[in-house]
């Protein structure tokens, strides 16, 4: 996608795709919805009957307070659950996976929480941003991926699997290919410029190779990956003072509301399996998001070594996962 075709797209309306006949009696996970455009996509969930919505937060006093917010917008009470997510710790992941087996079904998970980080914080061995962003977003996906096979099947749903990413990613165009070896250790010992780019293009790629690899067809899950665009959310609060007023003055310029772009999570939490390994924005299919050198030769190369070293990751996490 073109600039200009960004841009001109935070100007479209966004659709309410979902209906409460599609969300009615299922139980949905949104993961970092205390705030933003996770809250907003719990809200519309909540609103749309759906009989369990599972906020997935670092914090629980805030979730709490998110839980209380959105039963007084929506007048519906019982139906908003706070657990515990920390994706800087792998051993809450795995806790969270692990309840998530007890559910009686799961209809999607909408995989929102991410940060925006410059400045070299660890964890887990790694830098916060490729933790958070990268390895543990496809722990928890790998690990409730049977969880939505198996309520596929038992229940006669479809069932999703939706990754918020960023069509910023394309900033992250070269960074890659200047590593030898190990992309994600390669990357924790390089420099921090473009880190959120960054992140989003490893997710993009992982994406792409987790969606060939389970297809709808076998699975009965839909996997896809959302673009919300700009919105005007806190995502930037840890950037440098010059980027965090430079994002600040283009959000009040084009940016969309955390509500409006929530639509777009929404979106891709309830979408058919013609959406399978798509990349959605403007609350549509965009067949254009795949930028040409991404799937081109070199583009697949560059995505079979993203897809190792992640693998390596999480089988060290989890033996045994992938």
């Amino acid at each position: 996608m073109s600039i200009f075709a960004d841009i001109r797209d935070q100007f479209i309306y966004l659709p309410i795709v979902s209906t409460t006949s599609k969300c009615e009696g299922g139980t949905y996970i949104v993961t970092g919805s205390n705030t933003g455009l996770g809250l907003e996509c719990a809200k519309h969930l909540v609103q749309l009957s759906a009989k369990t919505v599972i906020l997935g937060v670092r914090s629980l006093s805030k979730g709490d307070a998110a839980k209380a917010r959105i039963e007084a917008e929506t007048g519906r009470k019982g139906v908003v659950e706070v657990w515990h997510l920390d994706l800087s710790s792998y051993a809450t992941v795995v806790e969270f996976a692990e309840k998530i087996k007890k559910l009686d079904r799961l209809d999607a998970i909408v995989e929102n929480a991410s940060v925006g980080l410059t400045e070299r914080i660890p964890a887990e061995g790694l830098e916060s941003s490729l933790t958070v962003n990268v390895v543990s977003t496809f722990l928890l996906a790998v690990l409730v991926l049977p969880k939505l096979e198996e309520s596929a099947k038992k229940f006669g749903i479809e069932t999703n699997l939706a990754v918020i990413g960023s069509a910023v990613y394309s900033y992250g165009k070269g960074v890659l290919e200047k590593i030898d070896g190990d992309i994600l250790d390669g990357l924790d010992a390089s420099s921090m410029a473009n880190r959120y780019p960054v992140t989003k293009l490893l997710q993009l790629y992982a994406f792409r190779q987790l969606a060939s690899l389970r297809p709808v067809s076998e699975t009965g899950v839909t996997i896809d990956y959302v673009n919300p665009g700009l919105c005007k959310t806190e995502l930037n609060r840890n950037s440098p003072w010059g980027q965090w007023l430079f994002v600040e003055i283009m959000k009040l310029l084009i940016g969309r509301t955390a509500e409006a772009g929530s639509r777009t999570l929404l979106h891709g939490a309830t979408a058919g399996k013609e959406s399978h390994g798509k990349f959605f924005s403007a609350c549509k299919i965009k067949e254009s998001g795949f930028l040409p050198w991404v799937t081109d030769d070199a583009g697949s190369e560059m995505q079979r070594r993203v897809w190792d070293s992640l693998v390596k990751k999480l089988n060290a996490i989890q033996p045994g996962c992938i």
